[in-house]
């Protein structure tokens, strides 16, 4: 079976979330609850911040449930992915 994960993206980069791995730490939503409100849904709100602080807030994340891609590196692995006709 395959791993749940769920994606945010703003213009920069790409916020991974594995709900299967989060073990509910809270040091997302108490470093910022604009961007982190696990009351909203989508839960992860990535205008409510600049790019750099979402990122902070991401590598604090003690499970690794929360990581995240430069959105170049996704349209790479993107394009590797894709069949080539």
């Amino acid at each position: 079976m395959s791993e749940i994960k769920k994606t945010y993206s703003n213009e920069d980069i790409t916020v991974i979330w594995k709900p299967g791995v989060c073990i509910h730490s809270t040091k997302c939503w108490k470093a910022s609850l604009a961007i982190f409100n696990p009351q909203r849904r989508p839960w992860i709100d990535m205008s409510a911040e600049k790019t750099d602080e979402i990122i902070k807030i991401v590598d604090n994340c003690p499970s690794g449930a929360l990581s995240y891609l430069k959105n170049s590196k996704m349209n790479e692995i993107s394009e590797k992915e894709s069949p080539k006709e």
